[in-house]
């Protein structure tokens, strides 16, 4: 792991107790509000950058701009609010939120808020009613999960581009605080982006949690599969961890991360992912230094920590054919592109290989004994 990643010990927002059932709490609303935000937008367009006290004029509009902010958040709080629904699970279980991503009932959370497969799970809507829910899909790789149930024509939270989100605007948190304050609303603002840590405290385990973005908006226990809203209404992330004995220092999944786990449940009924099956370790600067690599990039073919092959039997590496002859991947290889994207430590292996569909035909650049060669893969389904 990259001396520039932040490794956390964290602990899930879930919320045990023995004293309540555990209640999931889901969150919807039907569409953004009217674009206020150009308001405020053409104020910080004026004002940003100069360093001079603001003519009376300016001031003023300010002021105003800032009071349309305001409304704009209790807009967008009013019509959430109203449209909250609880989920029940059979036996205690963590406690967190949820909101609706489709009119037909599918619903976004955390895996580790719905990880017991022996739990069953009913919402009970704002007006009481109690409608049974299937848990569609764990995502095997990230704390997603997806929920269903019956019906139609509920409202839902639009997805908005997490890749726009920028350090320093405002963030919007909605979920069932400590399991108990349902509807609980803080306003902060995108404190970091692409953090990597640990998180902990789920039934799974350990679990690495990478590019995920940091916000001082309050997320508690019980805030875990809720949104979080930007100024449009959109959810653009999925609330999952805090820092533990810290601050106001809470993790969101971007939104972008889920889409295609979403788009996979709707189209198969189950979250899967592609894999060619190698292992590697991301080369930087200083492991090209310490191994004598040729190259700063790419991604050297190498065994786990616990002695696991670099490259597994019967894999798409394995069985890839070389143009020389020879057969598949093997450990010291440096696969410098994939599908003719260079491999860093922005651009990973794994995300390329994860934005892949299973059976694609990729192209692999690969650096072996000193000489590049091109070499062809076919991405399996991940067992």
């Amino acid at each position: 792991m990259s001396k520039y990643q932040l490794v956390l010990l964290l602990v899930l927002v879930s919320f045990v107790t023995a004293l309540v059932t555990g209640i999931v709490v889901a969150t919807l609303v039907s569409q953004a509000p009217q674009p206020v935000t150009q308001t405020i937008q053409r104020v910080i367009e004026k004002t940003i950058g100069e360093n001079k006290p603001l003519p009376q004029d300016d001031a003023k509009m300010l002021e105003e701009s800032a009071l349309a902010r305001d409304i704009l958040i209790e807009d967008i709080v009013a019509r959430v609010s109203p449209a909250v629904v609880s989920i029940v699970a059979s036996k205690d279980v963590p406690v967190g939120s949820g909101f609706f991503i489709s009119s037909d009932g599918m619903i976004l959370t955390n895996k580790h808020v719905v990880e017991d497969t022996a739990a069953e799970y009913t919402v009970i809507m704002n007006n009481g009613k109690k409608i049974t829910a299937k848990v569609l899909a764990r995502d095997p790789l990230k704390d997603v999960a997806v929920i269903k149930i019956d019906g139609g024509g509920y409202s839902f939270i639009p997805l908005g581009d997490s890749d726009g989100v920028k350090i320093g605007q405002t963030a919007i948190a909605i979920g069932n605080a400590l399991g108990e304050f349902q509807n609980t609303v803080s306003i902060g603002v995108i404190s970091g982006l692409k953090r990597t840590l640990i998180a902990s405290g789920a039934a799974f385990g350990p679990e690495e949690l990478a590019g995920v973005m940091q916000t001082d908006a309050a997320i508690n226990p019980g805030n875990s599969g809720g949104p979080l809203l930007n100024l449009k209404g959109e959810a653009v992330g999925l609330n999952t961890a805090v820092a533990h004995g810290a601050q106001n220092i809470g993790f969101a999944l971007p939104i972008n991360q889920i889409k295609r786990s979403i788009s996979s449940v709707k189209a198969s009924g189950k979250i899967s992912y592609p894999y060619i099956g190698v292992r590697y370790v991301m080369v930087t600067t200083e492991l090209k230094e310490k191994n004598k690599l040729a190259v700063d990039y790419g991604a050297l073919v190498a065994k786990g920590s616990g002695g696991e092959p670099a490259v597994m039997p019967d894999s798409p590496a394995a069985k890839a054919r070389l143009p020389d002859g020879q057969a598949g991947l093997k450990e010291g290889d440096i696969i410098l592109e994939f599908g003719g994207t260079k491999v860093t430590i922005d651009n990973s292996l794994g995300k390329l290989i994860e934005n892949r569909r299973i059976g694609d035909k990729v192209t692999l650049k690969i650096l072996r004994d000193g000489k590049e060669l091109n070499v062809e893969v076919m991405p399996e389904e991940r067992k």
